[in-house]
């Protein structure tokens, strides 16, 4: 279904501070999610790692299969509350290994999509330090995009957002609204964050819903935050405040057809040359 036969989705964002203890987490979102039901949200957005934020060890022992008790829980909020709920992301158990894994329920509780990061952040600092996520993640090796009462959404998580090619293959994919659940470090936030946000909404012609994670969740380790809603022509039409906090707001897919039409980079692309 395009989304011709659906003019607005009103999109919930719920910025969390997750740590180690799951059941406090758990609470926290459902918090969140009820408030945003309330203010009549027809999807909500929860960050990257929802129920657990941790070192790679703890975030090891805290995995789960799918289904499992978070996502089984997030089924219930979704069923309960009439809303689709993308539980942002958690580690998930497979025989093959862990990955880091969103998936969306629909109103009545249904799995409508499933995705798995792509991109794993590994870097190597001047001084030495690294972070290897690929040491504790195993890569998911598929896109996936979904419909949501005629709008199609299209699923990225975090360290994905530098990679365009992603994006573009979303947008190819049909999808109109990009959901980024995200857990965006401090230094790389001030910097990257909300001008890479933009620039993925301006070159695909979609809307983007990034939900970040903020505030410290270990001694050394502070999430950003700043999740924020950004429409089609790259502006930024709702941000949270610093701290735990929830956006709610309308997206206008009357609008986003009017910026295709004046700005119609999708029909532009050279298909003989890039595929």
């Amino acid at each position: 279904m395009s989304s011709g036969y659906h003019c607005r989705m009103k999109i919930g964002l719920v910025q969390m501070n997750s740590r180690q203890d799951k059941a406090a987490n758990l609470a926290a979102a459902g918090e969140g999610i009820e408030k945003l039901a309330y203010q009549g949200a027809d999807l909500v957005l929860l960050p990257e790692m929802f129920n657990h934020l941790g070192s790679d060890a703890d975030n090891a022992a805290a995995a789960e299969p799918i289904p499992g008790p978070s996502t089984e829980w997030a089924r219930k909020q979704a069923r309960e509350k009439g809303v689709f709920l993308h539980c942002g992301s958690l580690i998930e158990r497979r025989d093959e290994g862990n990955f880091n894994t969103s998936v969306v329920f629909d109103r009545s509780g249904e799995e409508v999509a499933r995705y798995s990061k792509l991109h794993l952040f590994d870097i190597v600092l001047p001084d030495g330090s690294q972070y290897l996520e690929s040491g504790a993640i195993t890569p998911g090796d598929r896109i996936a995009v979904f419909d949501c009462d005629g709008v199609v959404c299209g699923l990225a998580i975090c360290y994905d957002l530098r990679f365009p090619e992603l994006f573009r293959a979303l947008a190819e994919s049909s999808a109109e609204v990009f959901l980024l659940p995200a857990a965006f470090t401090v230094p790389t936030g001030m910097y990257h964050w909300e001008p890479v946000i933009r620039t993925r909404a301006i070159e695909n012609g979609c809307y983007m819903a990034a939900c970040g994670q903020w505030g410290r969740w270990a001694r050394t380790k502070e999430c950003y935050g700043h999740s924020m809603v950004c429409d089609p022509w790259g502006t930024i039409i709702a941000q949270c405040r610093e701290g735990v906090d929830t956006l709610a707001v309308d997206l206008d897919m009357a609008y986003l057809r009017s910026v295709r039409e004046r700005m119609p980079v999708l029909k532009h692309r050279r298909r003989d040359l890039f595929g």
